[in-house]
């Protein structure tokens, strides 16, 4: 192990040095980050779609955010932000999250790991959209018809985050056919 170097300290985050490598990592109030694959009782998928100032343009990715990150939050499962977070961007409620995997978002960039939890058995309950600070769109996208249409998406100019694909297998996983 190689001495950590604080390189920037930013509000949010640190540009980190270990030995010759640098890469970012979030200050110590985020205790880990939650995405949410989801799919309503008709098999529609719940995707969301917001602009992304380091991608310079609009991504479409799971329902997702940072464990632990807010004010009296400092404690809070992964479960709960998987819980807070789904309701907070989609406006839909699960009765149950199942854990499904853990691994890093960009090995080679960031020390982020994010866990990806399967809501079930969802419910539309307020109107989504994020909180004050987002602009976040919903999509409700039927399965058998997400490849094409996340590829009309990006011909359109909109990103998808690769996170998608990944829980597009975990989809696969509980719809065989």
């Amino acid at each position: 192990m190689y001495p950590k170097e604080i390189l920037y300290a930013g509000k949010f985050i640190n540009l980190v040095r270990e030995g010759r490598w640098e890469y970012s990592e979030r200050k110590a109030t985020v205790t880990g980050i939650v995405a949410i694959v989801a799919f309503t009782p008709q098999r529609e998928v719940i995707l969301v779609e917001q602009e992304r100032i380091p991608c310079h343009g609009r991504v479409i990715e799971f329902p997702a955010g940072l464990v632990g990150d807010k004010v009296g939050l400092a404690n809070e499962s992964l479960e709960d932000a998987a819980h807070r977070e789904f309701m907070e961007e989609t406006g839909y409620r699960a009765k149950r999250f199942r854990y499904l995997t853990e691994g890093p978002v960009s090995a080679g960039m960031t020390s982020e790991v994010i866990s990806i939890f399967l809501a079930e058995e969802v419910e539309k309950v307020g109107p989504g959209g994020g909180d004050s600070t987002e602009s976040i769109v919903t999509h409700l996208v039927p399965f058998k018809d997400i490849d094409t249409w996340l590829e009309q998406k990006r011909r359109e100019g909109v990103q998808v985050d690769m996170k998608v694909y990944s829980g597009l297998y975990f989809l696969q996983k509980v719809w065989p056919d």
